[in-house]
């Protein structure tokens, strides 16, 4: 009952965080644009985190509900 409540909050934070780094990246690759190579490669490392916790929530804790 309570997991697409929960599967939609944890998009959204998702979705609310990849925009923060998005925006925190693009903010320091507008004042640093020699350091881009390197701002690049950790946002899509912090992005790729991001992802992964929404995965693990969507399979552990949607298995979590079908268990309980």
């Amino acid at each position: 009952m309570y997991l697409p409540i929960a599967l939609g909050l944890a998009a959204l934070g998702v979705a609310i965080g990849l925009g923060m780094i998005g925006n925190g990246a693009m903010n320091g690759m507008s004042r640093q644009p020699e350091a881009i190579g390197k701002m690049q490669t950790a946002m899509l490392i912090a992005m790729a985190f991001v992802e992964l916790v929404f995965l693990l929530t969507v399979f552990v804790g949607a298995g979590a509900f079908k268990g309980s």
